[in-house]
């Protein structure tokens, strides 16, 4: 594995990276759970791919410039990364909040840069018939019950979090409301922006996401020019997690069959 380094993007923002593996580049994006949400991906498509997985800025302790307020910042410094670094064909993944911002990046990638996108219980769209859950008016025993299909298991109690990881939590909360708060965790414009992407898209949703439902992924995912849901059982807001095997079944799949090294021409 590469060392993580920190570089100056697109319009001074500053990128905090992890990189491993070699093969397709495939950029991992996490939500607001923080990085450790998406370790054990990344960790597992490194294997066969060239993993990137930034920090968001704000996130963990990294910088967070005062004109980065929106999720639109963050979908135009990764895509204008990628331009940059001159990668291609290139997947990205994205889990909760980091889905809309893949989501953002693909409605952006007019140079066609982004051939495929696993979008793992995102938010993003407004779906009227299937509200987004308000998650900043749960408490921790509520946030588990909406999160997870075995809440028992992954409920933590803060009373019980050392004071660094409490200050660590609360801090990304903080940097959550100021890119996602208002409008709620969505672009009133993105979900009729999304027929214009026609790279494939792969919705991952666990069966028992209380977050955002299972329909709202469906609406989601008819939305796309390209778009198919698949649902993880005995998964909640987070598969890669509590089901990581079946998920990153279905992601490699994808891996595969979207990359364009492996479509012959004619």
């Amino acid at each position: 594995m590469l060392p993580d380094h920190t570089s100056a993007g697109y319009s001074g923002l500053p990128l905090t990276l992890s990189e491993a593996g070699a093969g397709r580049p495939v950029l991992i994006l996490h939500g607001g759970g923080g990085p450790a949400t998406v370790a054990g991906l990344a960790g597992h498509l490194s294997r066969t791919a060239h993993t990137i997985t930034p920090v968001h800025p704000g996130w963990d302790g990294t910088h967070r410039p005062e004109w980065l307020t929106g999720i639109d910042d963050l979908a135009l410094g990764y895509l204008h990364h990628l331009h940059d670094r001159g990668l291609d064909d290139v997947l990205v993944v994205g889990s909760s909040l980091g889905g809309w911002i893949a989501a953002e990046m693909a409605v952006r990638d007019t140079a066609g840069v982004i051939t495929g996108l696993v979008l793992i219980d995102a938010v993003g769209v407004n779906v009227e018939a299937e509200p987004i859950t308000d998650f900043f008016a749960l408490d921790a025993r509520g946030a588990a019950e909406h999160s997870w299909h075995d809440p028992d298991r992954f409920h933590v109690n803060p009373a019980g979090l050392p004071s660094g990881e409490l200050a660590r939590r609360q801090a990304n909360m903080a940097t959550m409301r100021i890119l996602a708060g208002d409008p709620y965790m969505h672009d009133p414009k993105l979900l009729r922006r999304l027929g214009r992407v026609h790279a494939p898209a792969l919705l991952l949703w666990g069966e028992s996401d209380r977050i955002v439902t299972p329909a709202y992924g469906a609406a989601y995912a008819d939305a796309f020019a390209d778009g198919s849901l698949k649902v993880v059982p005995g998964a909640g807001h987070l598969p890669q997690i509590e089901q990581p095997d079946a998920t990153t079944a279905l992601i490699d799949a994808h891996l595969h069959r979207t990359s364009t090294r492996h479509i012959s021409v004619k």
